[in-house]
């Protein structure tokens, strides 16, 4: 079930998550590599790379704004120990911003949108500063409690932090274009009146937004309208029955709420 959903998340993020049109990628490897480079040298210089394709350019896309405190020309500092702070820090701006917005990632750590070598490059900084801290009696880092993942462990738990990451900025950034202005009409439409009404109140569910409840009010409108359309004349069978449909779910697994919004906008479909 979760690489079919890390699949669908790649497939959508892949075809519109960017302004130059689609641009395949792999989660967690494209992301994480694209959002720095580092560039091995004499004096172990880190640089940044926002060049193209990057997450950054993604919410920029799909928000219009840009990362409060992240800028395309920003760089990570040459001294190893800063930059990996910085890049985390980058990491926690990412969260901070999506959380400000409605985002839903207690869970996601900002260590865990690193890759695995600057995971392991994280880990020994914080351990360090955990050390000085206490001998120092600093407060800072000495409560803290660290704990290295296995490479393998780190891997699952990234790609996952980066698809529930991605969910998110779908439900926050995405979801929230679909207009409500036409809600009276979905309800009037024929057939409609006598079922059961879902109202799209902000505060009338604690599982669906109200975005997603005017899609639910939506497939029900087309779903009541054309059934009785598409399998007037089926040759096995018979019109499938009324159907309220209240989640996203297990109301679609049979295709026919699917077959029915297909009707609606592509009638030259039906006969298919």
């Amino acid at each position: 079930f979760f690489q079919k959903v890390l699949t669908a998340v790649q497939n959508w993020f892949s075809l519109f998550g960017w302004s130059k049109g689609p641009n395949p990628i792999s989660i967690p490897y494209s992301l994480r590599r694209n959002v720095h480079q580092v560039q091995m040298s004499s004096s172990e210089l880190f640089k940044q790379n926002f060049g193209k394709d990057t997450v950054h350019d993604m919410l920029f896309h799909l928000s219009g704004r840009l990362l409060p405190g992240v800028t395309s020309s920003r760089s990570l500092s040459s001294n190893p120990t800063r930059g990996i702070l910085q890049l985390c820090w980058q990491h926690s701006a990412l969260l901070d911003f999506l959380e400000s917005q409605g985002a839903l990632l207690p869970h996601v750590m900002p260590e865990f949108l690193l890759d695995p070598d600057d995971y392991r490059k994280w880990i020994t900084v914080e351990t360090f500063l955990k050390v000085v801290c206490d001998v120092t009696n600093l407060k800072i880092w000495s409560d803290m409690h660290l704990f290295m993942l296995e490479k393998s462990v780190f891997e699952k738990m990234s790609k996952r932090a980066w698809t529930d990451l991605l969910l998110q900025v779908y439900k926050i950034l995405v979801l929230p274009r679909v207009s409500s202005h036409n809600i009276t009409d979905l309800f009037d439409s024929k057939g409609m009146q006598s079922m059961p009404k879902i109202k799209p109140e902000p505060l009338s569910s604690n599982i669906y937004s109200t975005h997603e409840r005017i899609i639910l009010i939506w497939l029900n409108k087309h779903y009541e309208k054309n059934r009785k359309i598409v399998w007037k004349d089926c040759q096995k069978g018979e019109i499938p029955p009324m159907r309220w449909i209240i989640n996203f779910d297990r109301d679609l697994l049979d295709g026919l709420v699917l077959a029915a919004q297909l009707a609606a906008y592509c009638p030259f479909l039906v006969r298919t």
